[in-house]
């Protein structure tokens, strides 16, 4: 049972239990640092665990939020700002209907991400991708609660807005030549 994340002992669980969301974070967000960012952290959160304060939230939230502020520095001397989620992995064998629409949807709803304005970006990113609850993402990103969820319900409707919009239709496949 973990007494508190003051405690050097009671990192072993948290680590175990946290790192592959929070790797994930990264991942979805800069893929080729996941691993360093990771590890830098878990320094910092391993550094700061004095400044924990149950009383304001759960750990993982509070883990969130150090990651978040490490992404946020390692952009800033990177010189960039991630708009949009990583592009989805080809995948060559989408015979699945689900799997279609979802692909055929898929650059719509890059597009719509990347046109939200990025506090309610990332708070959509933090409840959908990392399943934080509305809550704990307001902690992660210094915001009340009620702040977050309005930003929250006021994002979902952005996109069901966007995603509603009329989109050209697909472009059919067409075989030629000889198949026997």
């Amino acid at each position: 049972m973990i007494r508190s994340v003051d405690d050097a002992a009671a990192f072993t669980p948290l680590v175990e239990r946290h790192s592959s969301a929070l790797h994930g974070y990264f991942a979805r967000r800069v893929p080729a640092s996941a691993d360093d960012l990771l590890a830098e952290t878990w320094l910092q959160a391993f550094a700061t665990r004095r400044t924990f304060d149950t009383s304001r939230g759960s750990a993982r939230a509070w883990l969130f939020g150090v990651a978040r502020n490490v992404l946020a520095g390692y952009l800033r001397r990177a010189g960039r700002e991630v708009t949009s989620p990583a592009p989805a992995a080809s995948d060559p064998w989408q015979a699945v209907d689900q799997r279609l629409d979802a692909a055929a949807l898929a650059p719509a709803l890059r597009r719509a991400l990347a046109d939200l304005p990025i506090g309610e970006r990332e708070l959509l990113l933090l409840v959908t991708w990392e399943h934080l609850t509305p809550t704990e993402a307001a902690a992660v990103v210094g915001i009340p609660a009620g702040t977050a969820r309005s930003r929250l319900h006021r994002a979902r409707g952005r996109l069901r807005e966007r995603l509603a919009q009329p989109r050209p239709a697909p472009r059919h496949m067409t075989v030629t030549g000889d198949l026997a």
